[in-house]
């Protein structure tokens, strides 16, 4: 009689992925109510310049799995209730907030992303699949359910439509690197000597930044030179908070209208600021990536080099350079 082996499946790591999955939701949740006090009116319609909860959810799903994604649908789910009446079109809207993060971090996946984005490539497939291809879902699956029921005006589906998607692609491209870096650790941790350097820059940052956005005369070109310094000497996570703090302290001028954007329609207001973040991302994400993996390159020249030279110098001694010792093999039997 054959014996019937019966094994039973822990439950453990379903609980682990439930864990997770109630975490993330909260933390999208949080993330959405914080990216609504950015927000702008264009054409009747609630969008924000940087959505974070996209960032938030393609972090989490490169971090922890695609079996996380029901804690994404669940807190978009609660930060549209915050927002309006549940209705139909709010599943349609809940389900392309979670299939844009999952396309994203599948397509990611697949041209072998890294999750320290120490590659220029990595920065690349970062903007083109994570960011602006994945998010064309959840712009689309937005918008379209509102243009079908009439909330929303046809003529207006292409200028609302942009500024969704752009919303969107921001939070993946600002909030996803520095989540990576600051949760794994990035390998761009810089030693005691450069914490000077960096309390410099941070005050130089916060001192200047409100400055060129508060300015009349629209300086915002002068916050550039402060994030290429913090990718070339703090790389991911100083370039991206950075960023961020940019992007933070240029989209409350945008609410309030001031500075730059004193005396620009709502749209004009949306496509500027949109433009300085899309551009400051860019710079500090590709930038970092690509300082990264140079360094990554000197290094192993130098490892190269090294070995190199041990080795001429065991020839030039006479020895045997695959020994260590120095000693020649012992012969065989």
């Amino acid at each position: 009689m054959a014996a019937v082996l019966v094994t039973r499946r822990s439950p453990r790591p379903a609980l682990e992925t439930a864990a997770k999955a109630l975490a993330v939701a909260a933390c999208y949740y949080a993330a959405g109510r914080l990216g609504l006090l950015g927000q702008l009116v264009v054409e009747g319609v609630v969008v924000t310049p940087v959505w974070p909860p996209t960032g938030v959810a393609v972090a989490a799903l490169l971090l922890f799995g695609v079996g996380v994604w029901p804690g994404i649908a669940l807190g978009s789910f609660f930060v549209i209730l915050t927002l309006t009446t549940p209705q139909l079109t709010t599943l349609v809207t809940v389900a392309g907030n979670t299939a844009a993060p999952l396309v994203s971090c599948l397509l990611l996946r697949r041209v072998g992303f890294r999750l320290d984005v120490s590659r220029l490539r990595d920065g690349l497939g970062l903007v083109f699949l994570g960011g602006l291809g994945a998010m064309l879902i959840s712009a689309t699956m937005g918008i379209a359910p509102q243009v079908w029921t009439g909330s929303l005006e046809a003529g207006d589906f292409w200028t609302v439509w942009l500024a969704w998607w752009v919303g969107d692609a921001m939070g993946v491209l600002l909030v996803t690197p520095l989540l990576l870096a600051l949760l794994r650790g990035s390998k761009a941790r810089f030693p005691g000597r450069h914490w000077p350097e960096a309390v410099c820059l941070a005050l130089v940052t916060l001192g200047l930044v409100p400055l060129d956005v508060l300015s009349r005369m629209s300086l915002l070109f002068l916050i550039f030179p402060l994030l290429i310094w913090a990718a070339l000497r703090f790389q991911l996570a100083g370039s991206m908070l950075c960023a961020l703090v940019a992007s933070v302290l240029t989209t409350f001028a945008a609410n309030q209208q001031v500075g730059a954007f004193r005396g620009l329609s709502g749209v004009e207001v949306m496509v500027k600021l949109q433009a300085f973040n899309g551009t400051a991302a860019l710079t500090a994400l590709l930038l970092s990536a690509l300082v990264t993996e140079q360094r990554a390159t000197r290094r192993s020249v130098q490892r190269a080099c090294r070995e190199l030279a041990e080795v001429l110098e065991h020839l030039a001694a006479g020895e045997d350079p695959t020994e260590p010792s120095g000693k020649p093999p012992p012969d065989a039997d």
